[in-house]
């Protein structure tokens, strides 16, 4: 469990249900400003058309939230989550929800192929998809009848109009089944400005989940996420993130809910709740850390924090002539990684580009050169380029790209840096279907 948060004492009381779902229940706390989501050991497919009832699943639920809510908080991502405080709930501001479910997507799968049929199964995204569904129940929104629940949504921000669409259904060269005002569906008069923010949020976490999973031998390859404003009026990912919420492939087979929805018996897919539950236990973001040696106080290093941008809590400057002071910059370098083994060097030295070969030398860790003089002196670069053998340095001209390549390097293990770089790089993606 979470050590307790300030004010809020683990021995809270649960006031007035709030509201009940399928899967869920909310309550006041009594005494406090926060609500506790206790998770049902009911699981439903098919729109509430299949049920039932798996033993522990709640406490299962619950572990896999947490862990993940836990992992996302680590990445500076906001959730509505603040504590475990029972083996079948947890602590959370409440929040007035949008009735949106956001679904992203790294491959089709599930109802994607029917709303998109020449996709083939497994048709990768190198860019997510972000779709948005009404959330509605017993096919009715607002009095008007709906064909089908959750319908999918085709809106364009700031448009006057949301054009809703039966989500089992193919969508390209189809009408949709009703058009609302967004009068009728916004809660707020600028409710279409959170819309940007939603997918970025949404593609955020995924991104972070996506490492974790890679990390963990799985694949994440949808989820589905839910928003809402919390009492000062920020927009929260909220809800849940269980194993309900996704599909994640491990050994060529589903390890989540769609193993129920296919017909699994229920004491496999109880184990494969447990399994999730143990594996998201694993997430985390790794201590890692960015060495950026220089020479002297005037070798300057605001270009390599500019680059790493809200990374360069990572960062730790070294001043120390390898050259002069061997013994000392030793002993500097071999205590830095004994504290942090996972550790990338960047050597920046204005005018002793054979720094960071000596670094490399005399560590097991990545040594990045940037040849600092090379502008003025471009014959320097050569004390980098031609190390002698066992030197495995690395030489990058820019400071940026000596940032880009410590980052890429690190990312390989920490979820943070990876959807950090894997944002940037989806901005200037685009899908491609071959027909």
């Amino acid at each position: 469990m979470d050590a307790p948060t300030a004010g809020h004492p683990k021995a809270l009381s649960l006031g007035a249900l709030v509201t009940e779902g399928k899967t869920k229940k909310i309550f006041r706390i009594n005494g406090s400003d926060l609500v506790a989501v206790v998770a049902k050991d009911d699981i439903t497919a098919g729109d509430g058309a299949k049920h039932d009832v798996i033993p522990d699943k709640g406490r299962l639920a619950t572990a896999t939230t947490c862990n993940v809510f836990r992992l996302l908080k680590a990445c500076g991502i906001a959730v509505a989550f603040e504590e475990q405080n029972s083996a079948t709930s947890f602590i959370a501001p409440p929040c007035t929800m949008l009735p949106y479910e956001v679904v992203v997507r790294r491959e089709a799968h599930g109802s994607a192929l029917k709303r998109s049929p020449h996709f083939s199964k497994g048709q990768l995204f190198p860019k997510l998809l972000v779709e948005f569904y009404l959330k509605t129940k017993d096919k009715d929104w607002k009095g008007k009848k709906l064909v089908a629940d959750d319908p999918f949504m085709e809106y364009e921000d700031g448009a006057a109009q949301i054009k809703l669409f039966n989500p089992a259904k193919p969508i390209l060269g189809s009408e949709p089944f009703l058009v609302l005002d967004t009068a009728d569906v916004f809660s707020q008069p600028n409710e279409y400005k959170f819309f940007p923010q939603m997918r970025a949020i949404a593609r955020q976490a995924f991104l972070v989940l996506e490492r974790a999973w890679a990390l963990e031998g799985g694949r994440l390859v949808d989820y589905k996420v839910e928003f809402g404003f919390d009492a000062k009026g920020n927009l929260l990912l909220a809800d849940v993130i269980d194993n309900d919420s996704w599909r994640v492939i491990e050994n060529g087979a589903y390890i989540d809910k769609q193993v129920y929805r296919d017909g699994g018996a229920l004491d496999t897919v109880a184990a494969k709740y447990k399994q999730v539950a143990d594996t998201t236990g694993h997430f985390r973001v790794p201590a890692q850390r960015i060495i950026l040696w220089r020479g002297s106080e005037t070798d300057k290093t605001e270009a390599f924090a500019d680059a790493l941008g809200p990374l360069k809590d990572m960062m730790t400057i070294v001043t120390c002539s390898i050259h002069k002071e061997p013994i000392a910059g030793s002993n500097i370098l071999n205590r830095l990684i004994q504290e942090v083994p996972d550790t990338v060097v960047i050597a920046n030295i204005g005018r002793s580009n054979g720094a960071g070969p000596v670094l490399s030398a005399m560590s097991t860790v990545p040594v990045i050169t940037v040849p600092a003089s090379a502008k003025d002196f471009p014959e320097d670069v050569w004390s980098s380029l031609r190390a002698p053998s066992k030197v495995p340095v690395m030489t990058v001209m820019e400071p940026a790209n000596a940032v880009l390549a410590t980052l890429q390097i690190l990312s390989a293990r920490n979820p943070r840096i990876y959807a950090h770089l894997r944002t940037e790089i989806e901005s200037r993606t685009v899908n491609v279907l071959t027909l």
